[in-house]
């Protein structure tokens, strides 16, 4: 008879157990904390803790584990793909800008060796202002 009374008391749950059933479930502890002076508050501190297993926090819609770089190599390799992306695509534009400039430089320099090769009679005539005609005029 003393082993029925025995069997029929509360059941002991270990800490195993306990911390099972906590993360299959999920457990939200929350707090507030304000600190006031006179009736001016200074600091108010809320606190909202969420226990519970990957699988658990998933099916409430929590997975920012995942998409912070410092938890997660796949959020830091693709926040690194996204970086070096970024950076090719000003790359690209930088050596874009460069190749025009040098375009541009090359017609100038080309124009100016255009110049350099026109007889010295033809390069002044273009050259000469309405003053220097006028005077040129009348010496002759």
């Amino acid at each position: 008879m003393p082993e029925a009374i025995a069997s029929q008391g509360p059941t002991t749950s270990n800490l195993a157990d306990i911390l099972e059933r906590v993360l299959d479930k999920g457990i939200v502890i929350a707090g507030d904390i304000k600190i006031d002076l006179l009736d001016i508050e200074l600091l108010t501190i809320r606190l909202r803790l969420f226990v519970a297993s990957v699988e658990t926090a998933r099916k409430a819609g929590i997975d920012w584990w995942e998409t912070d770089p410092a938890l997660s190599t796949r959020a830091a390799r693709d926040e690194m793909e996204q970086e070096n992306r970024m950076l090719r695509e000003r790359l690209e534009a930088l050596e874009s800008g460069d190749r025009d400039r040098d375009r541009d430089r090359e017609r100038e320099s080309a124009g100016e060796r255009n110049r350099d090769r026109e007889p010295a009679g033809e390069r002044n005539r273009g050259r000469e202002t309405a003053g220097q005609r006028g005077t040129s005029g009348a010496g002759a």
